[in-house]
């Protein structure tokens, strides 16, 4: 039997964890697999569709996600509600899934982070919609927090998820007035503030963090942004974004092949892309 085939696609796409995370997720699994880099350009799908539904499987990341759905026969709720595919898995039906859904709750219940209860957003980009939507179908009490300049994306995008989901209410601030904010169960930052290379900026003061009980800061590089230190300094439950980028890599693992996986396994295999991660910058 030869060996089964999975890559990453995206355009353009140049250094990318994936390879080196799904490697060692089939050797944990004892499941066999190749792992390989696509570009493939959205335009580009009628003339590769036929070399893609030969492989095993896939994921899919920028600008590809909207693209592929055309291609494929069936998509699961998620990837249906939220418009986005990021996982494939190929056979008699092609299939589309979205894991960065489940990424995000497995990454805040490996590390003891409840979700629910009063959850403060900040931002309102492509990730931000995944942690709004998750947060809605939770019941959550939801704060979406941006700058100034981008209150219609927010305002809109909050106006998508009421209609969508049918409930009443999401309520809204702009970053220079979360200070006048009372306290959150969990602060989930969706923004770029704190990413590598300007790794000294927090999106929020000390003053708000202490009125926190959790932190999810979705940024993965640098492993612990100062927004994570400053959290577990004051003694908070505090998990980065290479969390959820290893756990809805695990996710895929389970669609294509029903893979479990043991906490601590992953817990290590999160350090290890960090420590691979950090060799590139």
């Amino acid at each position: 039997m030869s060996e089964r085939k999975f890559a990453v696609i995206g355009h353009p796409i140049g250094h990318t964890m994936s390879p080196f995370i799904h490697k060692r997720l089939f050797e944990l699994s004892g499941e066999k697999g190749t792992y390989t880099i696509l570009d493939v350009a959205p335009e580009e799908f009628p003339e590769k569709i036929s070399a893609l539904n030969e492989l095993a499987g896939y994921n899919v990341t920028i600008p590809d996600k909207q693209a592929v759905i055309p291609f494929l026969d069936e998509l699961d709720k998620k990837a249906e509600l939220y418009g986005s595919v990021n996982t494939v898995r190929n056979g008699t039906v092609r299939k589309g899934y979205t894991t960065d859904p489940d990424g995000f709750l497995k990454a805040l219940a490996a590390n003891n982070i409840p979700f629910a209860g009063d959850i403060c957003i900040l931002g309102c980009g492509g990730v931000a919609r995944t942690f709004i939507y998750e947060a809605a179908l939770a019941g959550c009490n939801i704060t979406v927090s941006v700058r100034p300049e981008d209150v219609e994306i927010r305002d809109t995008l909050a106006a998508e998820v009421k209609e969508k989901l049918g409930i009443s209410d999401i309520h809204t601030c702009i970053l220079p007035d979360i200070e006048k904010e009372g306290s959150f169960d969990l602060l989930v930052n969706a923004t770029p503030v704190g990413m590598y290379p300007k790794t000294d900026a927090m999106p929020v003061s000390e003053g708000v963090i202490t009125r926190c009980r959790n932190i999810f800061d979705a940024i993965y590089n640098p492993l612990e942004t100062r927004l994570i230190q400053a959290a577990k300094a004051n003694g908070l439950r505090a998990v980065g974004g290479m969390s959820m980028l290893v756990w809805q890599a695990v996710v895929s693992h389970e669609i294509w092949d029903g893979s479990e996986y043991k906490t601590d396994d992953i817990n290590q295999l999160i350090e290890d892309t960090s420590n691979e991660l950090e060799k590139n910058f």
